[in-house]
């Protein structure tokens, strides 16, 4: 590695590329020996900045030194303006996440309101934002307060609450929740845009925190009805004054001035860094969230406030009139003028220096402080119950090495129609979803074979591991067959054709037993696998199976449970998707007593499978001709068929 004041000789390869910069704005990428993505930056002159790392006089901190020791490649990619710089270099860094870049910890999974835009726009759950004029609300604390802000809006406005799209057309009749009071109809043409969009626009103004303005109105509204003896509008007034004064009631009045701010603050030390958020809007605290940061151990705090600021805004969160900040961060002014693109008007960024909105960012450091201590207590509790899992499943499972990955695998189909398999992984004991894949059926297409199924799924696997496939590169320590003895002696079939010795044991749904196979005979020569595949071959070596049983709160089996349970569902959900597309979107008539009638009135209520799905058995009730053991019926089948 080299020191600060010695004079190092860079691979030859980096001294070309150093030669070959642009002096031009743009994003710079650094690649290990591996083709790894270490680092993404950006600068205003690539030639400057990125020569800056490699001159022999740079007082470099030890993180950027190890990272400039490692660089054995560059590339970048030159933009007109350090605005476009500044929005590549956060697509790149949520693409490759490079670990020597400060980054969100899981930036895809935080969940948000969206209002969407449409003739009858509805007011929804997502964790996806996405660049199609719909106006978005959060990121939440948590999915739990989005569906309890959800359920509060739908007590409130009369919004559409089956989560299908209108056209304002009568399409047919109306349902229960309109003679509720809890829908316009437009699905019945009884609503008129203007009237819904006014709704909307209340809606919007409660999610923006001005629901004082909404009390006034709806006080009026209830006085008037009174007045005209409308005793059963004026009730249900009272009823939406009474829910939306629960909400003001919680909140704290923090700024006498009303703004709109997010209040910023990090808190960092060897354990990583966690940056507490503040939503004040109309000089209320409506909300609060904890971020962890990935890499920013040994970072700056004023790096990490950037490097957060530029991730958190660029996933569409909702941009305020002021952001407020613990410290001053080095590109203030393109950040600022970043923020203000994407609010379309005026967006100031400040670090106070005294009074009240020092005292904000003090709340919010203090929070900041306490969300760090609880993350580092839970971290530890996980790693030292993976740990435990992990040496409990080596000890009792006699296999060489601790089983730092751990490959889970199941088939999915219904009579050998539309079959998948899935492969999910845990590394370290904890679920590594990038790792997970898919793999179709293709030689077994209409055959309910499931012993063949699973041969092949391993084969294919095993065999793409062989020829260095890069999606399969990572080679497992342990691999679970979510089955008994047939299912585990296919993928040890599979297995032993390829000539590998990787450790496999299946669990069986019942009794919770781990089979452990234990070879009878030495293995045959190797069996080639050619493209005229096929499951008709002797087996490789022959085998009986111990029988383990461990305890069910063990670690150990708890983490070969969660693998199973998760094997099973990824599996079912790429089944569903095939079989969806294959039989028209109509699982639905597979359910006895559901007829064409029946799923059509269902489709059209709740919008889609999944709608049907997250409903109550007593609100498939409601659909006409519908009863509620058929509604029991239809969500019994569709959350446990495959």
């Amino acid at each position: 590695m080299p020191t600060n004041n010695q004079v190092s000789e860079w691979p030859e390869r980096v001294v070309e590329r150093l030669k070959a910069l642009p002096n031009q704005p743009g994003c710079y990428i650094y690649y290990d020996e591996h083709n790894t993505v270490l680092y993404v930056g950006k600068a205003i002159s690539l030639r400057s900045r990125v020569r800056s790392y490699f001159r022999k006089s740079a007082k470099h901190g030890p993180r950027i030194a190890r990272l400039v020791s490692k660089v054995r490649e560059i590339e970048w990619i030159v933009v007109d303006s350090e605005l476009e710089a500044l929005v590549l270099e956060c697509n790149l860094i949520k693409e490759h996440r490079p670990p020597y870049n400060v980054r969100l910890r899981d930036d895809k999974s935080y969940p948000y309101i969206v209002i969407t835009k449409e003739a009858f726009p509805r007011v929804l759950f997502t964790r996806r934002v996405r660049k199609d004029g719909s106006k978005y609300f959060g990121p939440y604390s948590s999915a739990f307060h989005v569906r309890d802000t959800l359920a509060l809006l739908h007590k409130i406005f009369p919004l559409i609450p089956c989560g299908k799209s209108w056209s304002g057309r009568a399409d047919q009749r109306p349902c229960l929740y309109y003679h509720l009071g809890q829908c316009l109809a437009p699905c019945a043409g009884l609503a008129e845009q203007s009237q819904y969009r006014d709704v909307l626009k209340q809606v919007q103004d409660f999610l923006e925190g001005r629901e004082e303005a909404l009390i006034k109105r709806f006080e009026k509204e209830m006085e008037t009805a009174a007045e005209e003896l409308d005793f059963e509008k004026a009730a249900k007034m009272r009823d939406r004054l009474t829910a939306m004064r629960s909400v003001v009631e919680k909140q704290k009045v923090l700024s006498a001035e009303g703004g709109d701010q997010d209040v910023v603050a990090v808190v960092k030390d060897e354990r990583g860094a966690a940056v507490q958020m503040l939503y004040i809007r109309n000089g209320k605290l409506i909300g609060q969230r904890q971020f962890m940061l990935d890499g920013a151990s040994e970072a700056p705090p004023a790096e990490a406030v950037q490097e957060f600021l530029k991730q958190y805004y660029s996933q569409g969160a909702e941009v305020p009139r002021e952001v407020i900040l613990p410290v001053e961060i080095e590109e203030r002014a393109i950040v600022q003028q970043w923020l203000r693109t994407r609010r379309g008007s005026a967006v100031n960024i400040e670090v106070p220096q005294g009074g009240e909105k020092l005292r904000l960012v003090d709340l919010a450091a203090a929070n900041a402080n306490q969300a760090l201590e609880t993350f580092s207590l839970e971290l530890k509790a996980k790693e030292s119950w993976s740990t435990e899992a992990m040496e409990q499943l080596q000890k009792e499972l006699n296999i060489p090495t601790m089983p730092m990955r751990v490959e889970g695998y199941d088939i999915s189909n219904i009579q050998g129609t539309a079959p998948v398999g899935s492969m999910v992984v845990a590394e370290a004991g904890l679920a590594a979803t990038a790792e997970y894949r898919r793999f179709k059926i293709r030689y077994h297409a209409e055959t309910p074979n499931d012993f063949a199924m699973m041969h092949e799924v391993l084969t294919r696997r095993l065999k793409a591991l062989i020829e260095g496939d890069e999606k399969f590169s990572k080679q497992p320590d342990l691999i679970m067959i979510d089955g008994g003895k047939g299912q585990l002696g296919a993928a040890l079939k599979a297995r032993d054709e390829l000539g590998l010795d990787i450790p496999m044991v299946g669990l069986a749904k019942r009794m919770e037993i781990v089979y452990v196979p234990i070879p009878l005979s030495e293995a045959m020569p190797m069996i080639q696998i050619s493209e005229d595949y096929t499951y008709d071959k002797r087996p490789v070596r022959e085998y009986e199976y111990r029988e383990v049983v461990l305890p069910l709160t063990s670690p150990g089996l708890m983490l070969l449970r969660r693998l199973r349970d998760e094997a099973h569902r990824f599996a079912i959900t790429f089944h569903r998707k095939l079989r969806d597309k294959r039989f028209g979107g109509s699982p639905l008539d597979e359910v006895p007593g559901i007829g064409p009638r029946r799923r059509r009135l269902l489709m059209r209520t709740f919008g889609s499978l999944e709608g049907i799905r997250r409903a109550r058995a007593e609100d498939l009730a409601s659909v006409p001709t519908m009863t509620l053991q058929l509604g029991k019926k239809v969500l019994d089948y569709l959350n446990e068929e495959g």
